[in-house]
């Protein structure tokens, strides 16, 4: 591991920074270039969720001002530009990183970077496909009917993107927890203990940061309870038998 001093590192961070922002900048000119087609798959679940669930036929999604729609495509295309570029900016973070780790470090730190760029798609994709029409459907039927809905597509679009990187951040628990419990911080044994207080302690967050009704909230949690188990598995059947065979070495 090579010594650097402090402006060493100021200089190496300015430089990943930079490289960060040119690899988003190039995709979100990439991703510009199909906004109009990424425009339309992000408002495809709700176009069926409006077609399926009113009846009369009603439910319209619009835009409000004259620079609506230029906006929302602006800020789609940034956000699907840092989901897609993200292989490449996290190889310069790790760039970044790599030169303060000892070799054993940086092997014990690169499958959980490649884990958890796995698991943030697989969050973003589980958006899409699972609570997206689920969602969508629940919110359309609930409450009185013969009514139409006006749904702006700026807004909409918005807090789609908003959802599909939420759901990408929530799904790194189990590589969270796995990271913690090499280093010794939590365990199988202390996840049993404690597990009907953080269930709890899920509920209110899912109650937190989804719409406010039971069904939304279901939908966030239930999904935040079977990560915290798939993590309580990975510490179970990967972190307690490694732990115990470096005990004895």
């Amino acid at each position: 591991m090579k010594e650097m001093s402090l402006i060493e590192h100021l200089e190496e961070l300015r430089k990943s920074a930079i490289s960060v922002l040119i690899i988003i900048i190039v995709a979100f000119f990439v991703t510009y270039g199909f906004s109009d087609q990424l425009a339309e798959i992000v408002l495809s679940p709700l176009r069926l969720a409006l077609k399926n669930t009113l009846a009369s036929g009603g439910g319209e999604i619009i835009y409000l001002g004259l620079l609506d729609k230029i906006l929302a495509q602006l800020q789609l295309s940034l956000w699907c530009a840092a989901i897609l570029s993200a292989p490449a900016w996290f190889y310069q973070i790790w760039r970044f990183v790599r030169p303060g780790l000892h070799e054993h470090e940086a092997r014990a730190v690169r499958p959980f970077l490649m884990f958890g760029l796995v698991l943030f798609w697989a969050g973003a994709c589980f958006t899409y496909f699972v609570v997206f029409p689920f969602g969508f459907k629940l919110l359309l039927e609930y409450g009185v009917t013969d009514v139409v809905a006006t749904i702006s597509m700026r807004e909409y679009l918005t807090l789609a993107m908003k959802l599909m990187i939420s759901f990408g951040v929530l799904f790194q628990v189990p590589n969270f927890m796995l990271i913690l419990g090499f280093m010794g911080v939590i365990n199988s044994e202390k996840i049993h203990a404690y597990r009907r207080y953080i269930y709890v302690i899920l509920a209110v967050l899912a109650a937190v940061f989804s719409p406010p009704d039971i069904f939304s909230m279901m939908i966030v949690w239930v999904p935040m309870v079977v990560l915290f188990e798939i993590g309580g598995l990975g510490l179970t059947l990967i972190v307690r038998p490694y732990l115990a065979k470096k005990a004895k070495t």
